[in-house]
């Protein structure tokens, strides 16, 4: 999160050459994807009803409201992978002598072919009517690349302050527009009055597009990662910058949940700061791994799937079940292990899209927007 005082694209243009691809950011997006293709290793649905393991299988299932899960990092993590990639992918175009007219036009084409895939993504599988949403993944990331490349052509000073005043904006809006079950209740939120106004309906799971104001920070607390990653630090001084931004993630997080509650649905500041805190432990800990022991040996089944995510996630979304109830005839969905089958019937299924990811790797064949 923290870094220089100038935005990092104008930093870029005092680059001589462009910066090498950062492995470490490779790896922990291919972990990221991982994980959410894993279908939680089976894990939940083997222990969801064993009293002593309940606490490890809730893990892997988005907490009901309020509460942060493992489950629930999935997408802050790769919001902030994101904007860790902005300032570097934009010293690289800029290096190759785009101009920065030409790097808003490449931002805004992004955006809208992650709003179109979405959307082609969200109504594959459905035997409803064809319908508009804007709570998926991809449509989050498209608003918050867009707001979070426009924020980072200001100095950091002014960046800062512009961050606060979004955050402070998307409290106020359900304070002045209160549900009738209170400010963050679960339905009538403003966020849900924004979405039946303009889309005529309200996503299931109260999830909102609003949602986006707070994701933009998480990608921006992901942009400012990656310049200060562009900055002439030694790798010391950046780790220990990271560990105190993730530890004052934790305090802000803890400290705001009492009053403002814990909800990724709603991605407020204290989900925001906390699952912040997470991410970029998690960063931190990769990037010292890799970037400071040069500890690789690891991080081959990663970086496969890191550098094809577009790939595995449209395949995740549409042919899983598919590709699912395929395994699960030819191995009986290893039943006779009892709940316990569900782990490698799982780590199966996981195992064929890694294949495929890898089959792609071989052939340099990488799916990208």
């Amino acid at each position: 999160m923290a870094a220089t005082a100038e935005a990092p694209i104008r930093q870029a243009e005092r680059l001589d050459t462009a910066p090498a691809r950062l492995e470490s950011l490779d790896v922990f997006r291919g972990l990221t994807m991982l994980l959410l293709i894993s279908h939680g290793f089976g894990i939940r649905d083997a222990f969801r009803d064993n009293a002593s393991m309940a606490w490890l299988a809730d893990q892997f299932e988005h907490a009901a409201w309020a509460g942060c899960t493992l489950w629930d990092l999935i997408q802050p993590a790769f919001t902030f992978i994101v904007g860790v990639a902005i300032p570097l992918a934009s010293a690289i175009r800029l290096c190759k002598g785009a101009t920065h007219a030409q790097l808003f036009k490449h931002v805004l084409w992004r955006a809208a072919a992650l709003l179109v895939l979405s959307n082609v993504l969200s109504n594959w599988n459905t035997t409803q009517p064809l319908r508009m949403q804007f709570i998926n993944v991809l449509c989050q990331i498209a608003f918050s690349y867009v707001l979070v490349f426009s924020i980072l052509r200001l100095p950091f000073k002014a960046q800062a302050v512009t961050a606060l005043g979004l955050m402070a904006l998307h409290h106020a809006l359900f304070y002045l527009f209160p549900a009738p079950g209170g400010v963050f209740a679960q339905t009538g939120n403003v966020g849900q009055q924004l979405d039946y106004a303009i889309l005529g309906y309200n996503h299931s799971g109260f999830y909102t597009t609003l949602n986006f104001l707070g994701n933009a920070i998480t990608v921006l607390f992901g942009a400012w990662t990656g310049l200060l990653l562009q900055n002439e630090a030694e790798h010391g001084k950046r780790l220990r910058i990271l560990a105190g931004c993730s530890a004052a993630c934790f305090a802000l997080g803890l400290a705001l949940a009492p009053m403002i509650p814990m909800v990724k649905r709603l991605w407020l500041g204290s989900f925001t700061f906390f699952s912040a805190g997470w991410v970029l432990a998690a960063f931190a800990a990769c990037y010292w791994l890799i970037e400071v022991k040069q500890a690789k040996g690891w991080t081959f089944p990663a970086a496969v799937v890191g550098v094809n995510c577009i790939f595995i996630y449209s395949f995740s979304q549409v042919l899983h079940g598919w590709l699912a109830r395929g395994i699960g005839n030819f191995t009986g969905k290893f039943a006779f292990l009892g709940p316990v089958g569900a782990i490698p019937y799982n780590l199966t299924i996981m195992a064929v899209m890694w294949g495929m990811c890898y089959w792609l790797y071989q052939r340099k064949i990488f799916f990208k927007l």
